[in-house]
């Protein structure tokens, strides 16, 4: 088993660079099984659930590699329309592939997603869409068993701005007969990333990034290069590390307006952000201030998968911060292992009400999901003495090496193995 050490109350200094986004790797590399020829995809972070993605696309019959940080990808020999449940079961975003599959192959098995237990992602806008393009949808038990002849351009309208289901119809509907529009769509940087890759291979792709999202149907794409936009909630979880410490540290590698929505609670707490070209600067302050209220809501508001993140920098703020989270029924399940560096925390329903305190202790913590557990860490970085947070593989899929990363900038932090406990 492995578990990260950080040694707290140290002071950060220097640069750290953001890798790849992994919200955008996964859907990219799942729409590459449309092109027929070897697609090269640049700045793709080694993240265990990108690695889970190229043995998936392998399992289908494409090839695919990742060397360093370049994915390369050739569906051209593409065998197989079925991922194997435990598959589907490791990795949340895997739905992603179901699109793709029913395009190229015209039939698609796959089964319920798995992943971080934060709460619901009904698969059921990405299923009653494709159905909506002419796609037969049968849900055998837990598999999802889709064939499509044909599919046909068609207007959809998103009860809720769904990131993995705008994705799907995205990608599903590229290589569709005629028009589709899709009304309410998510707006986040990733889904822009998306169309920018399918458009760089030959797609019509117009108003990603915005409301309302028009796809016009193309014959074939053909191989491209591309490069995946930085990973937005790193860049969070670097601030938060220098908000905490009360220190300063440049992040390189940055889309300032990808970031924008999390510039107010910084700003509000006593930071001080200073923007050049892809690079950002955070001053803190000496002591962090109470936030009165944070809602998480879809892009371009403040994201869920910051908000544990900047949830373990208010806990020592001064005085009473309030986080509403709209999105994850269950995203508070991480606050039970915050407590145990003594902070002050009660939730109610989707309500946090964090009341901060001056010092954190060190503490033995198990990570319960991937922004969660960055969360745990941040909180280490603040806390008296030498913390152990465990259950690194969640971290894992969604951070390329933290601890070096972390490193670079002055953490006293370091992954160690050890064997685990029987009674553990």
């Amino acid at each position: 088993m492995e578990q990260l050490l950080v040694s707290g109350e140290k002071k950060l200094d220097g640069a750290v660079t953001v890798h790849g986004a992994k919200n955008s790797a996964l859907p990219i590399l799942a729409a590459a099984i449309l092109v027929k020829g070897e697609c090269i995809i640049h700045n793709c972070p080694r993240l265990s659930d990108v690695l889970e993605a190229i043995n998936i696309l392998k399992g289908l019959g494409c090839k695919a590699e990742l060397e360093g940080n370049t994915a390369v990808v050739d569906a051209s020999t593409i065998s197989g329309y079925s991922i194997d449940e435990q598959t589907m079961r490791s990795m949340r975003s895997s739905i992603i592939f179901l699109g793709a599959l029913v395009s190229r192959m015209g039939i698609a098995q796959v089964y319920y997603p798995g992943g971080c237990e934060i709460g619901t992602r009904p698969v059921d806008l990405h299923i009653n869409s494709l159905r909506s393009m002419g796609v037969t949808v049968e849900e055998k038990g837990s598999a999802i068993c889709c064939k499509a002849d044909k599919i046909y351009g068609t207007k959809i309208i998103l009860p809720f701005p769904s990131v993995g289901a705008t994705e799907n119809i995205i990608i599903a509907s590229v290589m569709a007969k005629g028009r589709t529009t899709i009304i309410n769509a998510a707006r986040e940087p990733e889904i822009s990333d998306l169309a920018d890759f399918l458009n760089h291979c030959g797609a019509r792709i117009y108003g990603a990034g915005e409301g309302t999202i028009e796809i016009e149907g193309v014959l074939s794409l053909h191989p491209a290069q591309h490069d995946v936009i930085p990973d937005r909630i790193v860049v969070s979880t670097y601030m938060a590390a220098a908000a905490i410490t009360g220190s300063t540290v440049t992040v390189n590698n940055v889309v300032p307006t990808h970031v924008a929505p999390v510039f107010p609670a910084f700003n509000q707490m006593g930071c001080r952000i200073y923007l050049s070209g892809s690079s950002l600067k955070l001053e803190a302050p000496r002591r962090l201030k109470r936030i009165s209220t944070i809602k998480t809501m879809p892009y371009p508001g403040f994201p869920t998968d910051s908000q544990p993140i900047i949830a373990a920098v208010l806990c020592k703020a001064k005085g009473t911060s309030v986080i509403q989270e709209n999105i994850f029924e269950n995203r508070f399940r991480y606050i039970s292992e915050l407590k145990r560096f003594g902070t002050d925390i009660e939730v109610n329903d989707n309500l946090a009400v964090i009341n901060g305190v001056k010092e954190f202790h060190a503490a033995n913590v198990n990570a319960t999901d991937l922004r969660g557990g960055a969360a745990l860490v941040i909180a280490s970085l603040a806390a008296d003495g030498i913390s152990r947070v465990n259950c690194v593989n969640y971290i894992d899929r969604g951070y390329e090496s933290i601890e070096k990363s972390l490193s670079q900038i002055g953490a006293d932090i370091k992954r160690i193995t050890y064997e685990k406990q029987k009674d553990e």
